[in-house]
């Protein structure tokens, strides 16, 4: 196997600031294909020469603290950041918090990312010719859309003392990493400031505060581009609002960053959309900042993990293994490859694995005392409402490049291959869930065929055996309304049939999954702006599609929903509805059921905020042959000011037993 490496082991010094500390750098991003590889990965056309290949690995240090050793592809113990960067890696990301210590000088844990863990991180990547990504949260610990805290030494500062005191903390800061000899080519001013930043809301106050972290970056780093970071890409509008309010304060940035995670974040379509939206409206550059994928459903360090197996309402684009990792990033990368501007894509924290295999118990005292968890208990003290009730492990060491034991996953490849591509012979990676429903009084019958997903992403059905016999078939007759995991193989591969036993349902398009709202009828009684079936398997209560609604005028909710059944067998019935939603203000809402036009019965329901259904049930609905029934859900909101909204999913008729 031939591999040409760019290796300059420079004979003089390179000098990287005007009285900084000289860096020997060694060169290693390869500039041709890194061959032998098995993984598949079909070549991005076009990739520009300079196009960000980054991985954010801020929890590196406080790893090898807790006693983690990273190993090359040989299986050699290695400097972890020479082997992203031989492995096509040209920028690391680092986030930094202004003191992430409580009184008694005890880390907040998620690596203790301070200035100093920031320059030595960057240093490394430096020495192997990759630049730094400088990520100032502006906080003492985790910054994200849902909490912007304020650091401890800024708490009762106006917003003008804010601003200066950012202003020098900034230019300090990237002073210290100048004088270290770091490669700065990005600062990131934020981050995932989707509405708010450093405590300030108000917009005109967080454009001050981003016009200082800019002022700072000009002035020490003059070469080295300026981000703003949101995440949410998939807001309608959200984006381009930020970006045109960026421009009314005048605020001085050259790059607009988005996070992308394909659990939540919709479709990568929409995704090239928004960004290609604001570089031709605004001019500016565009790129993915955060994106990860998970290589297993498994946990490995005995702390819960965000995305697993059990995970529901999430979007599973690809399954959870290393060619599914993989695919994701070549295809994110494919994506920003070729919206207009788009210059990069960063993997979050593809380096933080386990720091032990043996206990939660001996992995809790490392995350305590080195801060290598997503949050040590110590955090409490600054943000007790989260870091002070979950504190613990890493909830992300199922999405790393590495495994358990700091081995390169074969997924790390794809950095390099992504400009070459390697479109080995595809096999089958994956089987692909069935998911199935029977009545209880029907005929169960398993499918002698699934799909499985090929290494290429594409799929094939292939013949499959599964482990059930008669008596097992029998016990799912008898036990009533329960979903079964019958599991089977397929091509040497783990299949997985999920059998839901039902009671019939007698209503059709149940839960709108045609994608349309044939043959439920819509009364609107109030003009709502928004009333439609609408595709967001995260806002589903089961499967991709739900009803959705949403008037921003008041009084204006104010609907019917319902489906008339003909032809049903005489006897006695109940309907079940479930609802979710918020800014309702004062609500009437009811699930209810008419025979021949007559109501026979009403359920109140009600709304309360994302995420909270509300399901209820008519029970004693009772049918003579040849009568027409007619169940449906009346929704009529005030609404709070900001416009009511709501998810209706999952109706069901059944025989009442």
């Amino acid at each position: 196997m031939k591999k040409r490496w760019t290796v300059m082991l420079l004979a003089a010094w390179m000098l990287l600031g005007c009285a900084g500390t000289r860096i020997e750098v060694e060169n290693v991003i390869p500039t041709e294909k890194i061959g032998g590889s098995s993984l598949y990965v079909k070549k991005v056309e076009n990739l520009p020469d300079d196009f960000i290949l980054g991985m954010d690995a801020s929890s590196v240090i406080a790893e090898e603290q807790s006693g983690v050793k990273y190993y090359n592809f040989a299986g050699e113990e290695q400097d972890v950041f020479k082997t992203l960067a031989e492995n096509g890696i040209t920028h690391i990301r680092v986030r930094v918090w202004n003191h992430p210590y409580d009184a008694d000088g005890h880390g907040y844990g998620g690596g203790n990312n301070d200035v100093e863990k920031a320059i030595g991180i960057g240093e490394r990547a430096t020495k192997y010719g990759m630049k730094l990504i400088v990520d100032f949260h502006y906080s003492d610990f985790w910054a994200d859309p849902g909490k912007q805290m304020v650091p401890l030494a800024w708490k009762d500062m106006n917003v003008r003392e804010k601003a200066d005191a950012l202003y020098a903390f900034t230019r300090d800061a990237l002073k210290e990493m100048k004088k270290a000899g770091v490669a700065v080519g990005m600062v990131q001013l934020g981050n995932e400031t989707n509405g708010a930043l450093c405590g300030e809301k108000n917009f005109e106050n967080i454009a001050k505060l981003m016009q200082a972290g800019g002022k700072a970056v000009r002035e020490v780093y003059p070469d080295a581009l300026v981000a703003v970071h949101l995440a949410n890409p998939e807001r309608v509008g959200a984006y381009d609002g930020f970006a045109k309010k960026l421009g009314t304060f005048e605020v001085d940035y050259d790059v607009f960053a988005s996070s992308y995670y394909p659990y939540w974040h919709g479709t990568l379509e929409n995704l090239a959309n928004v960004l290609n939206g604001i570089a031709e409206t605004y001019g500016k550059k565009v790129m993915v900042m955060e994106t990860s994928y998970a290589y297993t459903g498994v946990d490995t360090d005995f702390s819960g993990n965000t995305i697993s197996d059990e995970t529901s309402n999430i979007v599973k684009d690809y399954p959870f293994t290393v060619q599914g990792q993989a695919n994701h990033v070549r295809n994110v990368i494919d994506t920003v490859a070729h919206v207009k501007n788009g210059i990069g894509v960063v993997y979050w924290e593809g380096a933080w694995i386990t720091v032990g295999t043996e206990s939660w118990e001996a992995n809790h005292e490392k995350w305590e005392t080195f801060g290598s968890g997503w949050a040590s208990s110590y955090g409490g003290s600054y943000d007790p409402d989260d870091a002070g009730r979950y504190y613990g492990g890493c909830a992300v060491d199922n999405q790393a490049m590495f495994d358990p034991e700091g081995r390169p996953l074969e997924s790390l490849r794809v950095w390099n291959l992504v400009r070459y591509g390697n479109e080995v012979e595809p096999k089958a990676d994956a089987i692909r869930d069935t998911v199935l429903s029977f009545d209880l009084k029907g005929t169960i019958e398993l499918p002698e065929t699934v799909d499985a997903i090929l290494t290429s992403n594409e799929t094939r059905q292939v013949p499959v055996v599964w482990n059930v016999t008669e008596a097992d078939l029998q016990k799912m007759y008898a036990g009533g309304v329960k979903t079964y995991d019958i599991a089977g193989t397929a091509e040497g591969l783990p299949a997985h049939a999920y059998v839901s036993m039902v009671n019939f349902n007698y209503l059709k398009n149940y839960g709108f999954e045609d994608g349309a709202q044939d043959p439920w009828k819509t009364e609107d009684r109030g003009g709502a702006d928004q009333l439609y079936v609408e595709e967001k398997i995260t806002d589903s209560l089961n499967g991709a599609y739900h009803m959705h609604f949403w008037s921003a005028k008041k009084d204006s909710v104010d609907f019917s929903l319902f489906q008339e059944v003909t032809d049903l067998p005489e006897g006695v019935y109940q309907f079940t509805i479930s609802i979710m939603g918020g800014d309702a203000g004062d609500t009437e809402i009811f699930c209810y059921a008419l025979v021949d036009g007559v109501e026979v019965g009403r359920a109140p329901m009600r709304i309360t905020s994302y995420g909270n259904w509300d399901t209820q049930t008519v029970k004693d609905i009772r049918v003579a042959a040849g009568q027409t029934v007619t169940v449906g859900i009346s929704v009529k909101c005030s609404g709070a000011g900001n416009g009511a909204w709501g998810k209706i999913d999952d109706a069901l008729l059944n025989s009442q037993n």
